[in-house]
Protein backbone atom coordinates (compact mmCIF):
# COMPACT_ATOMS: atom_id res chain seq x y z
CA UNK A 1 0.00 0.00 0.00
CA UNK A 2 1.28 3.47 -0.85
CA UNK A 3 2.00 5.77 2.10
CA UNK A 4 -1.10 7.71 3.04
CA UNK A 5 -1.07 11.46 3.46
CA UNK A 6 -2.07 13.32 6.62
CA UNK A 7 -5.73 14.04 5.90
CA UNK A 8 -6.34 10.44 4.84
CA UNK A 9 -4.75 9.15 8.06
CA UNK A 10 -6.87 11.56 10.09
CA UNK A 11 -10.03 9.97 8.68
CA UNK A 12 -8.98 6.32 8.44
CA UNK A 13 -5.85 5.85 10.57
CA UNK A 14 -6.03 3.36 13.42
CA UNK A 15 -9.55 2.16 12.61
CA UNK A 16 -10.34 -1.42 13.66
CA UNK A 17 -13.82 -2.71 12.82
CA UNK A 18 -15.73 -5.45 14.60
CA UNK A 19 -17.48 -8.31 12.82
CA UNK A 20 -20.39 -5.93 12.20
CA UNK A 21 -18.38 -3.69 9.86
CA UNK A 22 -19.48 -0.42 11.46
CA UNK A 23 -18.57 2.70 9.44
CA UNK A 24 -17.94 4.99 12.44
CA UNK A 25 -15.59 3.72 15.12
CA UNK A 26 -17.28 1.64 17.81
CA UNK A 27 -17.42 2.80 21.42
CA UNK A 28 -16.53 -0.08 23.72
CA UNK A 29 -18.08 1.11 26.98
CA UNK A 30 -16.78 -1.68 29.15
CA UNK A 31 -14.44 -1.74 32.09
CA UNK A 32 -13.56 -5.42 31.79
CA UNK A 33 -13.24 -8.25 29.26
CA UNK A 34 -14.29 -11.92 29.36
CA UNK A 35 -11.98 -14.84 28.57
CA UNK A 36 -12.77 -18.14 26.89
CA UNK A 37 -10.90 -20.07 29.55
CA UNK A 38 -8.86 -19.71 32.71
CA UNK A 39 -5.74 -20.52 30.68
CA UNK A 40 -6.52 -17.68 28.27
CA UNK A 41 -6.91 -15.25 31.19
CA UNK A 42 -3.59 -16.40 32.61
CA UNK A 43 -1.86 -16.01 29.23
CA UNK A 44 -3.27 -12.53 28.71
CA UNK A 45 -2.11 -11.32 32.11
CA UNK A 46 1.33 -12.72 31.41
CA UNK A 47 1.60 -10.98 28.04
CA UNK A 48 -1.36 -9.33 26.34
CA UNK A 49 -1.14 -9.02 22.57
CA UNK A 50 -1.92 -5.85 20.59
CA UNK A 51 -5.61 -6.71 20.21
CA UNK A 52 -6.04 -8.35 23.61
CA UNK A 53 -7.40 -6.37 26.56
CA UNK A 54 -7.58 -6.93 30.29
CA UNK A 55 -9.12 -3.89 31.94
CA UNK A 56 -10.09 -0.42 30.68
CA UNK A 57 -7.47 1.24 32.87
CA UNK A 58 -4.84 -0.81 31.02
CA UNK A 59 -6.29 -0.45 27.52
CA UNK A 60 -9.50 -0.38 25.49
CA UNK A 61 -10.23 -0.90 21.75
CA UNK A 62 -11.68 2.61 21.24
CA UNK A 63 -8.85 4.25 23.16
CA UNK A 64 -6.31 2.22 21.19
CA UNK A 65 -7.75 3.54 17.93
CA UNK A 66 -7.30 7.12 19.14
CA UNK A 67 -3.74 6.39 20.28
CA UNK A 68 -2.84 4.90 16.91
CA UNK A 69 -4.37 7.74 14.91
CA UNK A 70 -2.75 10.57 16.87
CA UNK A 71 0.60 8.72 16.75
CA UNK A 72 0.30 8.60 12.96
CA UNK A 73 -0.33 12.35 12.87
CA UNK A 74 2.58 13.14 15.18
CA UNK A 75 4.99 10.69 13.55
CA UNK A 76 5.43 8.83 16.85
CA UNK A 77 5.88 5.10 17.34
CA UNK A 78 3.21 4.95 20.04
CA UNK A 79 1.00 6.95 22.36
CA UNK A 80 -0.82 6.61 25.68
CA UNK A 81 -4.15 8.42 26.04
CA UNK A 82 -4.85 10.12 29.37
CA UNK A 83 -7.82 11.56 31.23
CA UNK A 84 -6.74 15.19 30.68
CA UNK A 85 -3.89 17.30 29.39
CA UNK A 86 -2.48 17.69 32.88
CA UNK A 87 -2.66 13.91 33.35
CA UNK A 88 -0.41 13.71 30.29
CA UNK A 89 2.04 16.30 31.63
CA UNK A 90 2.18 14.89 35.15
CA UNK A 91 2.23 11.30 33.87
CA UNK A 92 5.16 11.89 31.52
CA UNK A 93 7.16 13.64 34.25
CA UNK A 94 6.24 11.39 37.18
CA UNK A 95 6.84 8.21 35.20
CA UNK A 96 10.28 9.48 34.24
CA UNK A 97 11.60 11.02 37.45
CA UNK A 98 12.50 9.76 40.91
CA UNK A 99 13.87 11.32 44.09
CA UNK A 100 17.31 12.80 43.52
CA UNK A 101 16.77 13.48 39.82
CA UNK A 102 17.26 16.91 38.26
CA UNK A 103 14.83 18.52 35.79
CA UNK A 104 15.38 21.73 33.83
CA UNK A 105 12.26 23.50 32.61
CA UNK A 106 11.35 26.70 30.85
CA UNK A 107 10.02 29.30 33.27
CA UNK A 108 7.19 30.36 30.97
CA UNK A 109 4.66 27.59 31.55
CA UNK A 110 0.97 27.13 32.22
CA UNK A 111 0.32 27.53 35.95
CA UNK A 112 -0.63 23.89 36.52
CA UNK A 113 2.59 22.73 34.81
CA UNK A 114 4.59 24.90 37.20
CA UNK A 115 2.64 23.38 40.10
CA UNK A 116 3.51 19.84 39.00
CA UNK A 117 7.17 20.74 38.68
CA UNK A 118 7.69 22.82 41.79
CA UNK A 119 5.09 21.47 44.21
CA UNK A 120 4.62 17.83 43.23
CA UNK A 121 8.00 16.75 41.88
CA UNK A 122 9.75 19.06 44.33
CA UNK A 123 7.84 17.49 47.22
CA UNK A 124 9.18 14.06 46.25
CA UNK A 125 12.80 15.08 46.05
CA UNK A 126 13.24 16.08 42.41
CA UNK A 127 15.41 19.17 41.95
CA UNK A 128 13.90 21.72 39.55
CA UNK A 129 15.81 24.46 37.73
CA UNK A 130 13.80 27.05 35.78
CA UNK A 131 15.31 28.96 32.87
CA UNK A 132 14.35 31.49 30.22
CA UNK A 133 13.21 29.08 27.53
CA UNK A 134 14.30 31.40 24.72
CA UNK A 135 17.87 31.76 26.05
CA UNK A 136 20.08 28.88 24.88
CA UNK A 137 22.93 30.00 27.14
CA UNK A 138 20.65 29.52 30.17
CA UNK A 139 19.80 26.01 28.97
CA UNK A 140 23.50 25.20 28.54
CA UNK A 141 24.32 26.49 32.01
CA UNK A 142 21.44 24.62 33.66
CA UNK A 143 21.58 21.16 32.06
CA UNK A 144 24.00 18.96 34.02
CA UNK A 145 25.41 15.46 33.79
CA UNK A 146 22.74 14.30 36.26
CA UNK A 147 19.82 16.05 34.53
CA UNK A 148 17.12 13.43 33.95
CA UNK A 149 14.79 15.49 31.74
CA UNK A 150 14.09 18.90 30.26
CA UNK A 151 10.54 20.19 29.87
CA UNK A 152 9.10 23.13 27.96
CA UNK A 153 6.12 24.39 26.00
CA UNK A 154 7.16 24.73 22.36
CA UNK A 155 5.00 27.89 22.30
CA UNK A 156 4.54 29.44 25.72
CA UNK A 157 1.14 30.08 27.29
CA UNK A 158 0.12 32.92 27.08
CA UNK A 159 2.99 35.04 25.73
CA UNK A 160 3.56 32.93 22.59
CA UNK A 161 7.34 32.76 23.00
CA UNK A 162 8.94 29.89 21.08
CA UNK A 163 11.51 27.45 22.37
CA UNK A 164 14.04 26.29 19.77
CA UNK A 165 13.28 22.58 19.97
CA UNK A 166 16.24 21.45 17.88
CA UNK A 167 18.80 23.51 19.79
CA UNK A 168 17.47 22.64 23.26
CA UNK A 169 17.26 18.95 22.32
CA UNK A 170 20.90 18.96 21.25
CA UNK A 171 21.91 20.56 24.56
CA UNK A 172 19.87 18.02 26.55
CA UNK A 173 21.02 14.99 24.59
CA UNK A 174 24.68 15.91 25.08
CA UNK A 175 24.06 15.24 28.77
CA UNK A 176 21.79 12.23 28.22
CA UNK A 177 18.63 14.03 29.31
CA UNK A 178 15.15 13.20 28.01
CA UNK A 179 13.36 16.00 26.13
CA UNK A 180 9.65 16.38 26.98
CA UNK A 181 7.77 18.95 24.89
CA UNK A 182 4.29 20.29 25.61
CA UNK A 183 3.09 21.07 22.09
CA UNK A 184 -0.46 22.31 22.70
CA UNK A 185 -0.14 25.82 21.23
CA UNK A 186 1.89 24.60 18.25
CA UNK A 187 -0.82 21.95 17.56
CA UNK A 188 -0.22 18.50 16.07
CA UNK A 189 -1.03 19.97 12.64
CA UNK A 190 2.13 22.10 12.63
CA UNK A 191 4.19 19.97 14.99
CA UNK A 192 7.68 18.93 14.02
CA UNK A 193 8.81 18.36 17.60
CA UNK A 194 9.90 14.73 17.28
CA UNK A 195 11.68 15.41 13.98
CA UNK A 196 13.41 18.35 15.65
CA UNK A 197 14.76 16.14 18.43
CA UNK A 198 12.16 15.93 21.21
CA UNK A 199 11.84 12.47 22.74
CA UNK A 200 8.34 12.88 24.16
CA UNK A 201 5.44 15.10 23.10
CA UNK A 202 2.39 15.76 25.28
CA UNK A 203 -0.94 17.31 24.32
CA UNK A 204 -4.04 18.47 26.04
CA UNK A 205 -6.48 16.83 23.62
CA UNK A 206 -9.12 19.05 25.26
CA UNK A 207 -7.88 21.84 23.01
CA UNK A 208 -7.46 21.59 19.22
CA UNK A 209 -7.78 17.79 19.02
CA UNK A 210 -11.35 17.91 20.31
CA UNK A 211 -11.77 21.44 19.03
CA UNK A 212 -15.39 21.88 20.08
CA UNK A 213 -15.28 22.16 23.86
CA UNK A 214 -16.85 18.77 24.57
CA UNK A 215 -14.48 16.72 26.66
CA UNK A 216 -11.24 16.52 28.63
CA UNK A 217 -8.38 14.39 27.37
CA UNK A 218 -4.64 14.17 26.85
CA UNK A 219 -1.99 12.04 25.21
CA UNK A 220 1.70 11.20 25.67
CA UNK A 221 3.59 10.36 22.47
CA UNK A 222 7.05 8.91 21.95
CA UNK A 223 8.96 5.72 21.25
CA UNK A 224 7.20 2.40 21.81
CA UNK A 225 9.80 1.51 24.43
CA UNK A 226 9.12 4.69 26.42
CA UNK A 227 5.33 4.56 26.10
CA UNK A 228 4.89 0.88 26.95
CA UNK A 229 7.91 0.43 29.20
CA UNK A 230 7.84 3.68 31.22
CA UNK A 231 4.51 5.48 30.81
CA UNK A 232 2.02 2.62 30.66
CA UNK A 233 3.04 0.93 33.96
CA UNK A 234 2.78 4.25 35.79
CA UNK A 235 -0.49 5.36 34.21
CA UNK A 236 -2.36 2.08 34.47
CA UNK A 237 -1.54 1.74 38.15
CA UNK A 238 -2.27 5.38 39.08
CA UNK A 239 -5.52 5.63 37.12
CA UNK A 240 -5.02 8.48 34.67
CA UNK A 241 -6.30 6.62 31.60
CA UNK A 242 -8.76 8.00 29.06
CA UNK A 243 -12.38 6.85 28.95
CA UNK A 244 -13.67 5.07 25.81
CA UNK A 245 -16.35 7.69 25.18
CA UNK A 246 -13.76 10.47 25.34
CA UNK A 247 -11.57 8.56 22.89
CA UNK A 248 -14.49 8.27 20.46
CA UNK A 249 -15.19 12.02 20.66
CA UNK A 250 -11.51 12.74 20.02
CA UNK A 251 -11.42 10.35 17.06
CA UNK A 252 -14.18 12.45 15.54
CA UNK A 253 -12.16 15.58 16.33
CA UNK A 254 -9.10 14.21 14.56
CA UNK A 255 -11.10 13.75 11.36
CA UNK A 256 -11.37 17.53 10.97
CA UNK A 257 -8.39 18.92 12.91
CA UNK A 258 -6.28 19.69 9.85
CA UNK A 259 -9.09 21.65 8.20
CA UNK A 260 -10.05 23.45 11.41
CA UNK A 261 -6.57 24.48 12.55
CA UNK A 262 -5.51 25.74 9.13
CA UNK A 263 -8.68 27.84 8.86
CA UNK A 264 -8.20 29.18 12.40
CA UNK A 265 -4.57 30.02 11.65
CA UNK A 266 -5.52 31.98 8.54
CA UNK A 267 -8.00 34.01 10.59
CA UNK A 268 -5.47 34.54 13.41
CA UNK A 269 -3.04 35.98 10.90
CA UNK A 270 -5.70 38.32 9.55
CA UNK A 271 -6.64 39.48 13.06
CA UNK A 272 -3.03 40.08 14.05
CA UNK A 273 -2.46 42.15 10.91
CA UNK A 274 -5.46 44.35 11.72
CA UNK A 275 -4.45 44.83 15.37
CA UNK A 276 -0.77 45.69 14.90
CA UNK A 277 -0.36 49.42 15.41
CA UNK A 278 -3.78 49.96 17.02
CA UNK A 279 -3.74 53.00 19.30
CA UNK A 280 -5.31 51.14 22.24
CA UNK A 281 -2.61 48.43 22.23
CA UNK A 282 0.94 48.63 23.50
CA UNK A 283 1.91 45.42 21.68
CA UNK A 284 0.52 42.59 19.57
CA UNK A 285 2.09 39.12 19.78
CA UNK A 286 1.63 36.68 16.92
CA UNK A 287 4.45 34.35 15.80
CA UNK A 288 3.11 34.41 12.25
CA UNK A 289 3.52 38.18 11.93
CA UNK A 290 6.84 39.59 10.83
CA UNK A 291 6.88 41.87 13.88
CA UNK A 292 7.37 38.85 16.16
CA UNK A 293 10.98 38.60 17.32
CA UNK A 294 11.03 34.84 16.61
CA UNK A 295 9.35 34.94 13.21
CA UNK A 296 12.28 33.13 11.56
CA UNK A 297 12.24 30.37 14.19
CA UNK A 298 8.48 29.99 13.73
CA UNK A 299 8.94 29.63 9.98
CA UNK A 300 11.57 26.93 10.45
CA UNK A 301 9.93 25.09 13.34
CA UNK A 302 6.21 25.28 12.54
CA UNK A 303 5.72 26.80 9.11
CA UNK A 304 2.68 28.77 10.31
CA UNK A 305 1.83 31.08 13.19
CA UNK A 306 -0.88 28.98 14.82
CA UNK A 307 -4.31 29.80 16.19
CA UNK A 308 -3.37 32.00 19.15
CA UNK A 309 -2.93 35.79 19.26
CA UNK A 310 -1.99 37.86 22.32
CA UNK A 311 -2.15 41.60 22.75
CA UNK A 312 -1.68 44.11 25.55
CA UNK A 313 -4.04 46.96 26.23
CA UNK A 314 -2.20 50.13 27.17
CA UNK A 315 -4.77 50.91 29.87
CA UNK A 316 -3.99 47.86 32.00
CA UNK A 317 -6.56 45.71 33.82
CA UNK A 318 -9.35 48.29 33.69
CA UNK A 319 -9.04 48.66 29.92
CA UNK A 320 -8.74 44.90 29.50
CA UNK A 321 -11.95 44.31 31.45
CA UNK A 322 -13.79 47.00 29.48
CA UNK A 323 -12.60 45.36 26.28
CA UNK A 324 -13.74 41.88 27.40
CA UNK A 325 -17.14 43.12 28.57
CA UNK A 326 -17.74 44.87 25.23
CA UNK A 327 -17.24 41.74 23.12
CA UNK A 328 -20.36 40.37 21.45
CA UNK A 329 -19.16 37.38 19.40
CA UNK A 330 -15.92 36.49 21.17
CA UNK A 331 -16.55 34.63 24.42
CA UNK A 332 -14.79 35.11 27.77
CA UNK A 333 -13.42 31.77 28.94
CA UNK A 334 -10.16 30.08 29.92
CA UNK A 335 -10.29 27.30 27.32
CA UNK A 336 -8.58 27.44 23.91
CA UNK A 337 -8.44 25.60 20.61
CA UNK A 338 -12.23 25.73 20.30
CA UNK A 339 -14.39 26.33 17.24
CA UNK A 340 -15.61 29.41 19.13
CA UNK A 341 -13.24 32.35 19.53
CA UNK A 342 -12.28 32.82 23.18
CA UNK A 343 -10.64 35.72 25.00
CA UNK A 344 -8.82 35.17 28.29
CA UNK A 345 -7.32 37.56 30.84
CA UNK A 346 -4.40 35.40 32.09
CA UNK A 347 -3.40 37.62 35.03
CA UNK A 348 -6.73 37.02 36.79
CA UNK A 349 -7.49 33.48 35.56
CA UNK A 350 -5.04 30.91 34.16
CA UNK A 351 -1.94 32.48 35.73
CA UNK A 352 -3.51 34.14 38.78
CA UNK A 353 -1.73 31.82 41.24
CA UNK A 354 1.63 33.28 40.21
CA UNK A 355 3.03 36.15 42.26
CA UNK A 356 2.69 39.56 40.56
CA UNK A 357 6.45 39.87 40.18
CA UNK A 358 6.62 36.42 38.56
CA UNK A 359 3.88 37.34 36.10
CA UNK A 360 5.69 40.55 35.29
CA UNK A 361 8.95 38.69 34.64
CA UNK A 362 7.12 36.42 32.21
CA UNK A 363 5.51 39.31 30.35
CA UNK A 364 2.01 38.61 31.69
CA UNK A 365 0.85 42.14 32.38
CA UNK A 366 -2.53 43.23 33.72
CA UNK A 367 -3.41 44.44 30.24
CA UNK A 368 -2.57 41.18 28.42
CA UNK A 369 -5.34 39.34 26.55
CA UNK A 370 -4.93 35.84 25.11
CA UNK A 371 -7.13 35.22 22.08
CA UNK A 372 -7.89 31.71 20.84
CA UNK A 373 -9.19 32.16 17.30
CA UNK A 374 -12.16 30.05 16.25
CA UNK A 375 -14.04 29.27 13.06
CA UNK A 376 -16.33 32.29 12.81
CA UNK A 377 -16.21 34.57 9.78
CA UNK A 378 -12.95 36.56 9.99
CA UNK A 379 -14.68 39.83 9.11
CA UNK A 380 -17.16 39.42 11.97
CA UNK A 381 -14.35 38.70 14.43
CA UNK A 382 -12.31 41.70 13.32
CA UNK A 383 -15.35 43.97 13.63
CA UNK A 384 -16.11 42.62 17.11
CA UNK A 385 -12.54 43.10 18.31
CA UNK A 386 -12.21 46.61 16.90
CA UNK A 387 -15.53 47.68 18.43
CA UNK A 388 -14.48 46.30 21.82
CA UNK A 389 -11.13 48.10 21.57
CA UNK A 390 -12.95 51.32 20.86
CA UNK A 391 -15.03 50.77 24.01
CA UNK A 392 -11.97 49.99 26.12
Amino acid sequence: MTQRRTRTNLVHGGTHRSQWGELSEAIFLTQGFAYDSAAQAEARFEKAGPDEYIYARYGNPTVAMFEERIALLEGAEDGFATASGMAAVSGALMATCKAGDHVVAARALFGSCLYVLEEVLGRYGVEITLVDGTDLDEWRAAVRDDTRAVFFESMANPTLELVDIRAVSEIAHEKGALVICDNVFSTPVYSRALADGADVVVYSATKHIDGQGRTLGGVILGSREFIRGTVEPYMKHTGGSMSPFTAWVLLKGLETIDLRVRAQTATAGEIAGRLVGHAALSRVIYPGHESHSQYDLMTRQMGAGGTMVAFELAGGKEAAFRFLDALEIVLISNNLGDAKTIATHPATTTHSRLAPETRASLGISDGLIRLSVGLEDPADLVADLLAALAAS
